[in-house]
């Protein structure tokens, strides 16, 4: 036995269609071998709140070891992970193919999923992971301002607070009746795609709900990017939330219910030649691991996956070709970027760096730690407090540092990051490449 893996870490398909799977007393056991691991290692400590939280249930505990903590009490750690996979990805020496085979989000993820079905997820989460039902409910003419003042309001914000539980500081996202789909056919232009090896020229844009009802302009900025470097973009006719927001909830039906809207209409396009490319991290994530590891066996799964990137580094890739256009008009100056944590997971680098390092008069700053948003954490009432302690040593480095820019590939990360700075604005990274180019 060594102590740490030297080999690249593997990721084993998540069986949960099988009866194990959802056996608790094997869940127990389980959470137990694992979390003692953890005890003993403690590397850890420093990502979010689930570690710190499993530390002093042990160290409080009249053992000090995970003997001595209840195992009612085990439930406190699920609660506090937000699966940002950085525990796996960056941290943890015993993941597979150690033989302690140690996957701690997957394993949350299993403890999330017996909650889920055992009925105890609560309505808020259940309401505020149903992304769909929430966009086409309040992206509307009417409906938007009205929903995007009363969401600014102190005191209607406080009745939100008692009655859901959605925190009063906790900045939430606007909605916008011109959606990112109706702007991306608006711009839509005709392009001769060229193809490379690793590319080929024309893709099926993801807008995602995010990107459709809350950050339309990222949308509009992305295709504006992508013609002009001569990159067709096509809209599939069909779409539905990639699963994300109820995956991390351990609502697993709802993850392949949206996956069997999703990747019939995808798969066809990459058999017509398409690349699929998504603006927000998250969603990437799940076309290129999540949904390949909870539907192992579906091709067309696998097949969206291996044509699946993300724009950035889409981008890159037409660059080493030759193709992407460097006829930069305006500089941006400093920019403080935070890497997202489903942007690092994906192991492609620092590809948004690398390509707004490619305007002149432009320096980059990245920033590799936690924003604490993940969606829902960062509004919950119980959990907004520890997301603000986990954004603050970035918010910290860009409140320093003032740049002209602050940007994540994020927008969620980004509006958590400025609320705690206080003295930033939020911006996306190809907002600021379409502001580069002058177009």
């Amino acid at each position: 036995m060594r102590e740490g893996s030297l080999e690249a870490p593997t990721r084993h398909p998540i069986d949960w269609q099988s009866e194990s799977f959802w056996d608790e007393a094997a869940l127990e056991r389980e959470l137990e071998r694992v979390f003692d691991i953890c005890h003993g290692c403690r590397r850890c400590v420093n990502l979010c709140n689930a570690f710190p939280t499993l530390f002093d249930l042990v160290d409080e505990s009249e053992t000090m070891e995970i003997d001595g903590v209840a195992k009612s009490d085990f439930v406190k750690v699920v609660d506090e992970c937000y699966l940002c996979d950085l525990c796996f990805m960056t941290k943890c020496p015993y993941v597979p193919p150690h033989e302690w085979n140690v996957d701690f989000p997957h394993l949350m993820l299993r403890a999330k999923a017996v909650k889920f079905r055992k009925g105890q997820a609560r309505l808020r989460d259940r309401l505020l992971s149903s992304t769909d039902l929430l966009g086409k409910t309040f992206a509307r003419p009417l409906v938007a301002p009205l929903v995007n003042a009363a969401n600014e309001s102190r005191p209607l914000r406080k009745v939100l607070a008692g009655v859901l539980g959605v925190h009063p500081d906790a900045p939430l996202p606007k909605f916008h009746a011109d959606t990112g789909r109706k702007r991306a056919r608006r711009v839509a232009e005709a392009v001769e795609p060229v193809a490379t090896d690793a590319t080929r020229g024309k893709v099926a844009l993801f807008v995602t709900c995010y990107g459709n009802y809350n950050s339309p302009q990222v949308v509009e900025d992305l295709v504006r990017v992508f013609q002009h470097n001569g990159i067709a973009v096509h809209l599939p006719d069909r779409e539905a939330c990639c699963g994300m927001p109820k995956f991390e909830q351990g609502d697993l039906d709802s993850v392949a219910r949206a996956a069997r809207i999703n990747v019939p209409a995808l798969a066809a396009l990459v058999d017509q030649g398409y690349d699929v490319v998504a603006p927000i991290p998250s969603c990437v994530l799940m076309f290129k691991q999540e949904l390949p590891l909870l539907l192992p066996d579906d091709p067309d799964v696998k097949k969206v996956a291996e044509r699946t990137f993300d724009p950035f580094e889409y981008l890159w890739l037409r660059h080493k070709a030759g193709l992407l256009k460097t006829d930069f008009k305006n500089p941006l100056g400093d920019v403080s970027y935070q890497v997202a944590c489903h942007l690092r997971v994906q192991n492609i680098g620092l590809k948004t760096r690398d390509v707004l390092k490619l305007v002149p008069g432009t320096e980059v700053f990245p920033i590799e730690r936690c924003s604490g948003h993940d969606g829902t954490y960062a509004v919950r009432t119980e959990s907004h407090d520890a997301s603000v302690r986990i954004a603050r040593p970035v918010a910290r480095q860009v409140a320093e540092r003032k740049p002209d820019h602050f940007a994540s590939d994020c927008p969620m990360a980004a509006t958590q990051i400025a609320h705690v700075a206080g003295s930033v604005l939020p911006e996306h990274p190809m907002s600021l490449l379409r502001r580069a180019y002058g177009i």
